[in-house]
């Protein structure tokens, strides 16, 4: 699942200055990845910090430097994954880099196993923000199958109504439609089929994509910042470690 929110951040490519406007951005997160980082995290620091204050000996150092290694890759891969967007660009915050497209350099927006924007030299970037789901897919397909069977079901409803003897339709047994199969089948015809929310977040993505391509704003060269803030604290408590287990 995903919850696009609005937030005003300053865009990494526009030149600053005072005459620079701010651009509103939505962003796109995965609810369930942040509500898992914080519990697995929590659960993390715990034990650390109980390690380090009732430990001895080389306790305390060994759980240190697990932390050192452990905490920035999980903050990483479940809380830090972002998509940004705007009119003129698509940002893409994954776990370990920033990855900035203007519209016009996205070549298509596609969706399988997993969510993936495509850029015109053919460069392909998942979107951790935007993970497939199957069981929303399949959630979502039962229950727009179940609002078809309703609108099917007082449709016959309505054109029973018209023939019988005031008690319901020839067709209907028990004379009446149920008020529920009326709003269902309502439902389905003002809101269209239903989608995954990843899978409607990807067609609001494809829209924006189409409308906004050809714009002269929308120009410009892809750019990836890998994430150091992420990168060297791992390494640093991958290689303390090491030299830890190494010593014995």
């Amino acid at each position: 699942m995903t919850s696009p929110d609005p937030s005003r951040e300053p865009e990494p490519t526009k030149p600053a200055g005072s005459a620079t406007p701010q651009y509103k951005d939505r962003i796109y997160r995965s609810p369930a990845g942040i509500v898992g980082g914080v519990l697995v995290l929590g659960i993390i620091a715990w034990l650390g910090i109980d390690a380090v204050v009732v430990g001895e000996g080389r306790t305390p150092w060994l759980a240190l430097a697990t932390m050192l290694f452990l905490v920035p890759l999980l903050f990483a891969y479940t809380l830090r994954p972002a998509v940004f967007v705007n009119d003129d660009r698509l940002r893409v915050r994954n776990p370990l880099r920033m990855v900035v497209l203007p519209w016009g350099q996205v070549a298509s927006l596609r969706s399988g196993f997993s969510n993936e924007v495509v850029d015109d030299s053919g460069t392909t970037y998942q979107l951790w923000a935007l993970p497939v789901s199957v069981r929303a897919r399949s959630k979502a397909a039962r229950q727009e199958a179940r609002a078809a069977r309703a609108a099917a079901r007082a449709g016959q409803g309505g054109a029973g109504s018209g023939r019988g003897d005031g008690r319901g339709g020839a067709g209907v047994p028990g004379g009446a439609v149920g008020a529920a199969d009326l709003g269902a089948g309502a439902a389905l015809a003002a809101g269209g089929p239903r989608r995954a929310e990843t899978d409607r977040a990807m067609d609001e993505l494809r829209e924006l994509h189409e409308r906004r391509q050809e714009a002269a704003e929308a120009q410009g060269e892809v750019t990836v910042r890998w994430a150091y803030e992420v990168i060297a604290p791992a390494v640093a408590g991958a290689v303390l470690l090491a030299v830890l287990w190494g010593l014995g």
